[in-house]
């Protein structure tokens, strides 16, 4: 049976767009529509209540759109919120955390590096995993204060974002991490400067493959794929000047759609 209604994606913010990338190439028969909450950006400083009313606020206008299916394309909006939108809400829900345990697992140093958020760092959800998975694991956890803002304004290979990486990771270059978990979905964005950064010998991992997966198991399961190849063109959304979310989708795709909207 086919479904052609779309997934709907948000963020706070353009990084999200790292998630869509993975969602459209494993899943390119279906519509999606993306939510960039720029205005809002980051989640990760603000407290937990504001957190829950931006992505409350975010599905209803995903809803109103007619979304099948929901992805938190946000960490932080993941690990504060996606437990209450799910019990409001009749609708899948697919959620991005830190990719703790497969770093913990495959770390040979047995010690791994997350970058985050305070937002998702400080979370209830992160502490579980982190606890059932990195016992016996040196976990340098550091908040990418600045980040996210220097993304969002069009600045992710600039040299004050390389020198803004170059402090942040610096801790963990001295616990000889060989594995680095970005727990922002904005960091993907920062990967060629990660690796002039890091030694060759640390790798990094993000969730965006995972999460394409995931979503496309949810879909299965509630006979939601869309079969009809031919797709409408994705459709993005911000509620800020768009150009800095044209200029990252134009590097992904050619055919779509970028527009203000008010949310």
């Amino acid at each position: 049976m086919s479904n052609s209604r779309p997934i709907g994606i948000f963020d706070s913010g353009v990084g999200g767009t790292s998630i869509w990338k993975e969602i459209h190439q494993l899943l390119p028969h279906e519509q999606t529509i993306y939510l960039s909450d720029s205005r809002n950006a980051p989640y990760g400083i603000k407290p937990q209540e504001e957190i829950i009313s931006l992505s409350v606020k975010n599905t209803e206008k995903l809803l109103e759109m007619g979304a099948k299916i929901i992805v938190v394309a946000c960490n932080t909006a993941t690990t504060n919120a996606i437990k209450i939108l799910r019990a409001s809400y009749d609708i899948p829900f697919i959620g991005i955390e830190p990719a703790i345990k497969p770093a913990a697992l495959k770390s040979s140093n047995k010690a791994v590096g997350i970058l985050a958020t305070r937002g998702t760092l400080t979370s209830e959800l992160f502490a579980q995993t982190s606890e059932l998975y990195t016992q016996d694991i040196n976990v340098i956890e550091v908040e990418g204060n600045g980040l996210v803002e220097l993304i969002e304004s069009g600045k992710k290979e600039a040299p004050e974002t390389q020198r803004l990486l170059e402090k942040l990771l610096e801790p963990m270059l001295k616990a000889r991490i060989d594995y680095l978990v970005l727990g922002c979905s904005h960091y993907p964005y920062l990967i060629p400067l990660l690796k002039k950064i890091l030694p060759d010998d640390v790798s990094i991992i993000d969730s965006g493959e995972a999460v394409a997966r995931q979503t496309r198991a949810v879909l299965e399961q509630y006979n939601l794929l869309n079969s009809n190849e031919n797709a409408k063109a994705p459709r993005f959304y911000t509620n800020v000047d768009p150009k800095v979310l044209s200029d990252i989708i134009r590097a992904e795709s050619n055919h779509y759609e970028v527009s203000f909207l008010e949310f």
